[in-house]
């Protein structure tokens, strides 16, 4: 296992378009102009951009064709990033055969868990600070194994290199036998937070990075990862996971952990799970099919269920 602790990907997927100027010469410094008008800077900036909007503004300019072609061409660098399209039915497949289960040495969070944390998925555990999440995290890798390796990174660049070594190296560790079953990042807000503040998109873009190579990491070699992040204040001070809503959607599952600082008791909660059927959503269908509530009727239900639906548990950290 590896842990990185926080006191390049591919350099397509890194370099602004001014760097790939050389190999693709479609991305002229008059698409790089364009794109640049747009807040467009690197390949990751697409990602989070309107494309039919940007398609748009580009038939408005008198280069129109070439434009078009440069953005063609930046997709295609997106999509040999990606693996190739799977159905449910390999997925599943996947899944079953590839994707152990990696006990937490809780009974009472594999339990809720579903036996634990599965390879293949980002695991997110956000909490205040101080609540123990760092403490989870030990106490999860010294349950699964002995062989823990440290990296004290404290900027998300740093992390990019680790974790691109980290690839590099997977060959060699399982010709030796070895094989990395997690992966920890404590925590990776702190490495995103920096980052986010005046940057704009540049900064939006290398965190949706940090999170994609991540999953990818996780998925092509079947390893568990879990990081930290810790909350901030939300609506009506009620404290939320921190770096937004554009991170929300990349974790797999989200776990929150909360507890009183007197004692060593902590309650923990499952704000997102793929596994776990959203029974709020199955109730408010059958109420609508069963009553016919008008539509805001079924819409307020549907919000009831979601604010007081919540997988949660108490257990004790030692």
């Amino acid at each position: 296992m590896c842990c990185v602790d926080t006191g390049k990907e591919s350099v397509k997927e890194m370099a602004p378009l001014k760097a790939l100027e050389a190999e693709y010469p479609i991305l002229d410094p008059n698409f790089q102009a364009f794109c640049a008008s747009h807040g467009i800077f690197s390949v990751e900036d697409f990602l989070i951009h309107d494309l039919y909007e940007l398609a748009a503004f580009a038939e408005q300019q008198p280069t129109s064709e070439k434009l078009k072609q440069g953005i063609t061409q930046v997709l295609s660098i997106i999509d040999t990033q990606h693996q190739p399209w799977l159905n449910g039915m390999e997925l599943l497949d996947d899944a079953l055969h590839n994707k152990h289960v990696l006990s937490t040495g809780c009974e009472g969070i594999d339990l809720l868990l579903g036996g634990g944390l599965r390879e293949g998925q980002l695991t997110e555990l956000v909490g205040p600070s101080s609540c123990g999440k760092t403490q989870a995290g030990k106490r999860i890798f010294q349950r699964i194994m002995n062989g823990i390796v440290c990296h004290s990174v404290f900027d998300i660049f740093t992390m990019f290199n680790v974790l691109h070594r980290l690839v590099i190296n997977f060959p060699s560790q399982l010709q030796k036998g070895g094989q990395v079953r997690m992966l920890i990042v404590d925590s990776i807000s702190s490495l995103i937070t920096p980052i986010l503040g005046n940057s704009g998109s540049q900064g939006r873009a290398l965190m949706i990075s940090a999170g994609y190579m991540l999953k990818k990491l996780a998925h092509e070699h079947n390893v568990a990862v879990l990081v930290t992040n810790h909350t901030v204040g939300g609506e009506r001070g009620i404290p939320k996971p921190a770096l937004g809503q554009t991170w929300k959607s990349i974790p797999h599952v989200r776990l929150l952990l909360s507890g009183d600082h007197g004692n060593n008791v902590r309650s923990i909660s499952v704000l997102r799970h793929p596994s776990m059927v959203n029974l709020s959503t199955f109730i408010v269908i059958a109420v609508h099919k069963l009553f016919k509530p008008d539509l805001r009727t079924a819409l307020l239900l549907l919000l009831v269920f979601q604010i007081t639906r919540r997988f949660s548990l108490t257990v004790e950290i030692s």
